[in-house]
């Protein structure tokens, strides 16, 4: 480890570029590792200035990236396939341990918060803070049989806000290393790590997310998680470098805004529900494919049309976010673009989550899918992102496109709506000690 004064002369130098380049500049430009060097010299700056700490303290700088859903639209609620990825957007902290019992926080534009140690139940006044994430996390790794030591950060974040790329998940992961490394020798894996973190927001932070969004982020890289038994996921790390593809990813935020939409994202899991419980099931992965097709007359009746488009899309996603994970394993990037493009369709056809039915006027996901494959001309994929109703769509977009389909999608919907991202390679992470 390093003193804030040796590690900001070794950053200076160049002694962490190799490092840097592999998190964030993965379009292998000067200017994205004069970036990223630039901002880790800040965050050790701003941790310096904040907590004044003495030459002899000992820092290190994290990551928790964030993460972006590839294959799997609405499925993992059903205990279906996925296919997720980190992104080179993250929360960048640096850190040292205090010798207190307490961890300290503070963000890049929000107030500090502390979280004593000794009082780790969750609190009902902490829902929905940072300071329940940080308080959950620590509580998960003492329940684990860890002894927690008191540590400093100092936080920034470029992880888009609203964007799907789950800030939420970044922190929890973020957080999960920095206490890794300082209490735990590092003995705790990416996977259980996100499992921590999903534990802090469903008990502490009070969102009953599932695992995707901390799998995603934890893992780093592409990777294929199979809910069949959710307490237990398969987790497959997928070997592809996306830097080799010819595509960039773009994701693009349509101005529409999620609030208002809970009953549209509840809908779909009763419809969803639906459709189980007229087999005797929970979910629609315990339903054989088979007994849903021949049943589809009946389910009209007793379920309604769409919750059988809808239980039509699990069934076609699921499988789908198998063949993209294996396109990917093979080298078929072909492939996995029109599988992608395919579940685009299915989500905006059949799952119907690219507009509310409460506010009709406004299908800012239409037009930007319309606009869209306009400009990609055929070429790469396309497909809304996320949650959907609402928000950002992403797309992979040929290398020789990009110019072109950046400004004609922020000629609809605004300078700096599309966002050029990388699948990075790492998840959560000690980036320097």
């Amino acid at each position: 480890m390093y003193s804030c004064q040796a590690l900001l002369r070794s950053l200076s130098a160049g002694e962490h570029d190799k490092i840097l380049a592999k998190l964030y500049a993965l379009d292998g430009s000067d200017s994205s590792l004069d970036a990223a060097r630039a901002r880790a010299l800040r965050v050790v700056e701003s941790f310096r200035e904040r907590f004044t700490p003495a030459e002899e303290v000992q820092v290190a700088l994290f990551s928790g990236p964030g993460r972006t859903e590839i294959g799997g639209n609405h499925t993992d609620h059903q205990h279906g396939r996925v296919l997720c990825g980190s992104v080179d957007l993250d929360m960048l902290a640096c850190a040292a341990p205090n010798g207190l019992q307490v961890i300290r926080v503070v963000s890049e534009g929000y107030p500090a918060l502390a979280v004593e140690l000794d009082k780790l139940i969750p609190r009902k006044e902490e829902r929905n803070t940072s300071a329940a994430l940080v308080r959950g996390v620590a509580a998960k790794i003492q329940e684990l049989g860890y002894q927690l030591t008191g540590f400093d950060a100092f936080i920034t974040s470029n992880v888009l806000s609203g964007s799907g790329l789950s800030s939420s998940a970044a922190y929890e992961v973020l957080m999960g290393n920095i206490i890794n490394d300082f209490c735990c020798g590092g003995e705790l894996d990416p996977v259980e790590l996100a499992k921590i973190g999903q534990y802090a927001e469903n008990v502490y932070f009070g969102k009953p997310s599932g695992l995707m969004d901390q799998m995603g982020s934890s893992v780093g890289g592409a990777v294929a998680i199979d809910f069949a038994d959710p307490a237990a996921p398969a987790v497959e790390k997928v070997e592809y470098d996306f830097t080799r593809s010819g595509h960039v990813l773009c994701i693009v935020d349509t101005g529409s805004c999620h609030a208002d939409l809970t009953d549209d994202y509840t809908d779909i899991t009763r419809e969803m529900g639906a459709v189980a419980s007229y087999f005797g099931q929970t979910y629609l992965r315990q339903v054989p494919e088979s007994k849903f097709l021949a049943a589809i007359p009946t389910l009209r009746v007793q379920c309604g049309d769409r919750a059988v488009l809808r239980a039509m899309h699990f069934f076609e996603d699921d499988r789908r976010a198998a063949e993209e994970t294996q396109a990917l394993k093979t080298g078929d990037f072909q492939g996995f673009l029109k599988l992608l493009q395919a579940s685009g369709l299915s989500s905006a056809l059949h799952l119907q989550n690219t507009w509310s039915i409460a506010n009709p006027r406004q299908q800012a996901i239409p037009i930007a899918l319309a606009v869209g494959e306009r400009l990609l001309e055929g070429s790469g994929a396309i497909r809304v992102h996320g949650g959907g109703f609402a928000g950002t769509i992403q797309a992979f977009v040929p290398q020789e496109k990009l110019d072109s389909f950046k400004s004609g999608m922020e000629a609809l919907l605004g300078s700096g709506k599309c966002h050029v991202l990388h699948i990075r390679p790492v998840g959560g992470c000690v980036v320097i000690k």
